[in-house]
């Protein structure tokens, strides 16, 4: 059974003969532990891998996603990083009043992907490969006008935020549509909805605006025969049936933030939960012993004859030592 078969039978829940794995390493684990990043990628190879962004011209960026500076990225959006190895945030809005709409226009050149280069590329590997690009409706939403500004927007709904969304959402059908013509084995979905506690908004809100447009992401990714994989962080337990509903098949969550007794009790065996591991605490301050009880109740909690992917994110305060911990209790757990 090669990675991307791997992969598939444990979204299928059809008994896989491990669980497979994936490691986010963040820009900031590069810049301060390479040795250990390099060390890392050769005991523990990923199974599931992302299609490099392949256009058949730049996208119109400014600057590095990644480096302390100013980033521009191709919708204009203006993020300002403070620290390098992570992504900075939005101040500078890029509609600041509505009348700025009139002159709003999603970018074309993300639309242009080298389809024959992503499938040369998909077919170069046996690993599960998903979507080179981020489907993020709310997170678009935020980008464009600050995320402050956003929140007041869904609070107070002028009929301009509506043609706004409508936008967004008609540009991400597009580019779900584009990739999933390729043979990449998934779309990716990327919204942040939850604090530690609570939904941002509240969850009928979430179901009246944002639900529809997951639900057509879906349905298109379906038509393709393409899973769809989603990161959500902060607590999202009220939206993960309605997530269920729509059709995802993996979801990425902050399990220490709901629990994985919780999670398992009603989840299990209904949805994969990609990862993860707690980044918050545990990865920073735990013991390895910690790390190892953590994975030990994920996999009790969760795992189904699949549904389960061993993921967690190498990134600012990590300890190198926890995050090898997790690879290891998920390889012994096998």
């Amino acid at each position: 059974m090669n990675a991307r078969e791997l992969v598939r039978a444990t979204l299928e829940f059809s008994a896989p003969q491990s669980v497979p794995r994936q490691i986010w390493i963040l820009p900031w684990a590069e810049e301060h532990y390479p040795a250990q990043v390099a060390q890392l990628r050769s005991e523990f190879p990923n199974h599931i891998i992302a299609a490099p962004g392949l256009y058949h011209a730049p996208l119109p960026v400014v600057g590095s996603r990644y480096q302390k500076g100013l980033y521009i990225d191709e919708w204009g959006c203006r993020f300002s990083n403070i620290h390098g190895g992570v992504i900075g945030m939005v101040k500078d809005p890029l509609i600041r009043e509505w009348d700025d709409l009139a002159r709003f226009k999603a970018p074309d050149a993300a639309l242009a992907v080298d389809c024959d280069a992503v499938n040369a590329f998909c077919r170069s590997s046996d690993k599960f490969v998903l979507a080179g690009t981020l489907v993020r409706p709310f997170e678009r939403l935020t980008f464009i006008r600050t995320m402050e500004q956003a929140f007041m927007d869904l609070a107070e709904q002028p009929p301009a935020l509506f043609e706004l969304l409508r936008q967004i959402h008609a540009h991400y059908v597009k580019e779900v549509e584009v990739w999933a013509r390729t043979e990449v084995d998934a779309i990716v979905l990327m919204d942040d909805w939850g604090t530690q506690q609570r939904m941002m908004i509240a969850p009928d809100l979430w179901r009246r605006i944002f639900k529809p447009f997951y639900q057509e992401y879906n349905e298109i990714a379906r038509h393709y025969g393409k899973y769809v994989f989603m990161h959500s962080d902060g607590y999202i337990m009220d939206i993960i049936p309605d997530l269920i509903e729509v059709g995802m098949n993996a979801l990425n969550c902050q399990i220490k933030t709901m629990g994985a007794i919780d999670l398992g009790r009603r989840f299990r065996g209904r949805i994969t939960f990609w990862g993860e591991i707690d980044r918050q605490e545990l990865l920073a301050f735990g013991s390895v012993d910690d790390v190892r009880r953590a994975v030990a109740e994920v996999h009790a909690s969760l795992f189904a004859k699949g549904g389960m992917i061993a993921q967690c994110e190498f990134g600012p305060g990590a300890k190198p030592e926890n995050v090898f911990e997790v690879f290891r209790a998920w390889r012994d757990l096998r």
